[in-house]
Parts: structure tokens; C-alpha cells; sequence
């Protein structure tokens, strides 16, 4: 009979349940390591996907101003565009503008000349438009006054024995300015033996005086002279003499004396016209 004291031999199934534990604690090691794993793997992850928004995000800035970069590029280029249209209208209005400049200027000188020959043409009228000597001396005082601008003026006539000049119409002066001038001295008698005219071409004619006329010019009759004209001042507007007032001097010179030597004559035919004998003889 067997002794119940001796030992048995241990079987497989009798294995210390320390190898359970060690399975399991390696087990629940090697779960632990891929939890970390997994731990680190999705911090890795999210990681990578906020450095992928942050890249889409500089993405998207840097399309922006690459866009904007573009549109400003294209707002430049019109810009330039734009300036040299404006400087090629600027050089067509310029090239317009000196053009109309010119066609004004030229249109202005022409007005001119056609408002001095109205001038001309209404004096000559003026000075033939009356065989009365009142209203010939009233017509050539107006040419000086209207036309010319004179204030004060005077006209003389010769003497019989041509040693003086004497006043025989005036205006703006008083009676004891006027005085008859010898032929032979002072400038109103240097202008009657001379014949031609001193026209100050400097200086304000509206501040001359009595001693220094700014024009003095003669009056002549078939080329002779029969007395002068002097003007001794013009009106305060009137700062000097224009090219028409030239011309109305030498209008004034020529057919002044005329107009009214011929309606002396005619008033002293007691406003009779010639017969026709006449002018018999007069054809050429």
C-alpha cells in the first residue's frame, strides 16, 4: 500500500500560476507600448494636421497677394496706358490751341484793319460832307476829338503875308493860350516850313502842354502849306498814338485844308455852282 507521505510528481497542469501572470503582465506590457504608440502616432497626426492647415492657410495668403500683386500689375500697366493717352490729347489740344491762337491773332489784327479803315472811311466822309465852313471846322474838330482822341487842340491858318499862324478854331483851351506863333520859329512854325509832321512817338500825349505838342502836322492845299493842326493834349485814356491815328493825321493834312478852302470858296459864291463852261475845258 502506497505511503500517503511520499511525494508525487507535479504535473503540467499544477504549473505555478506565476507564468499566467507573466504572460499576462507581458501582455498588458505590450498593450501599453501600443498605447503609446497609438498616443504617439495620433499626437504625430495632429501634429501633421494643423501644420497642413497652417499651410493651406500661408497657401491661400500667398495666392491673395499673388492675385493682388497681378491686379496691381494690370492697374499700373493701364495707368501708363492712360498717361500716354492723356499726353498725346494734351499735344493734340497744344497743337490745336497754338493753331486757333494764331487764326484769333490773325482774325484780331483784321478786325483791326477794318475798324481803322471804317475810321478812315467816316472821316473822309465827315470832312466832304458839307460845303459850309461852320460845318466842315465842326466835322474836322469831331475827327480830332472822336477819332483821335484829342482834348486839346487848335487849328491855324496862315496870314496874307505868311509871317504868322492864327488860330481859327480850338478846343479845351482859353483865349489867352491862344496866340498867333510866327512862321519862322517854335515848333508849330518848324512843322508849317518844313511840311512834315512831329508826332512824339514816346512819352503820354494826354500830358502834353502848350510848349511841347505831341503832334503837330500840316495842313496843305495842291501841296502847299496853309497852316497846321496841333494837338497839344489827348484824353487821360489816350497814352499814345496808334497806327491809325497816323493815318488819320495825313488824312486830316490832306484834305482838312481842302474841305475847307472849297467851302470858303463856295459860301463866298454865295453857295453858287459853276456853270457848265467850267468844266468845258477839262476834258483831258
Amino acid at each position: 500500500m502506497p505511503d500517503p507521505t511520499e511525494k508525487r510528481p507535479m504535473s503540467t497542469s499544477d504549473t505555478p500560476a506565476r507564468d499566467l501572470l507573466k504572460q499576462k503582465e507581458e501582455f498588458l506590457k505590450s498593450l501599453g507600448i501600443g498605447t503609446r504608440l497609438s498616443e504617439e502616432m495620433l499626437a504625430e497626426y495632429e501634429h501633421l494636421v494643423e501644420r497642413l492647415r497652417v499651410l493651406e492657410s500661408e497657401n491661400a495668403q500667398l495666392r491673395a497677394a499673388v492675385e493682388t500683386n497681378q491686379a496691381v500689375r494690370e492697374l499700373l500697366a493701364k495707368i501708363e496706358r492712360l498717361e500716354r493717352e492723356k499726353e498725346d490729347l494734351v499735344h493734340q489740344f497744344r497743337a490745336v490751341e497754338a493753331s486757333s491762337s494764331g487764326f484769333s491773332e490773325r482774325f484780331q489784327e483784321i478786325e483791326s484793319e477794318l475798324g481803322n479803315l471804317a475810321n478812315l472811311l467816316v472821316a473822309s466822309r465827315q470832312l466832304h460832307a458839307s460845303l459850309s465852313p461852320r460845318s466842315v471846322m465842326r466835322r474836322v474838330k469831331e475827327v480830332l476829338a472822336q477819332l483821335v482822341g484829342a482834348e486839346r487842340y487848335a487849328i491855324y491858318f496862315v496870314n496874307g503875308d505868311k509871317s504868322a499862324l492864327v488860330p481859327i478854331a480850338s478846343e479845351g483851351l482859353t483865349g489867352e493860350e491862344l496866340a498867333n506863333c510866327p512862321t519862322g520859329s517854335g515848333t508849330l512854325g518848324e512843322v508849317f516850313s518844313s511840311g512834315r509832321s512831329l508826332i512824339a512817338d514816346e512819352g503820354d500825349p494826354s500830358h502834353g502842354t502848350l510848349a511841347n505838342p505831341p503832334a503837330v502836322l500840316p495842313l496843305t492845299v495842291d501841296e502847299k502849306t496853309v497852316g497846321v493842326i496841333a494837338v497839344y493834349s489827348t484824353l487821360a485814356q489816350k497814352t499814345r498814338f496808334d497806327t491809325v491815328d497816323y493815318e488819320l493825321f495825313n488824312l486830316l493834312g490832306t484834305q482838312a485844308a481842302w474841305a475847307l478852302v472849297s467851302a470858303t470858296l463856295f459860301a463866298a459864291a454865295e453857295h453858287r455852282l459853276p456853270g457848265l463852261e467850267a468844266f468845258v475845258d477839262l476834258s483831258v
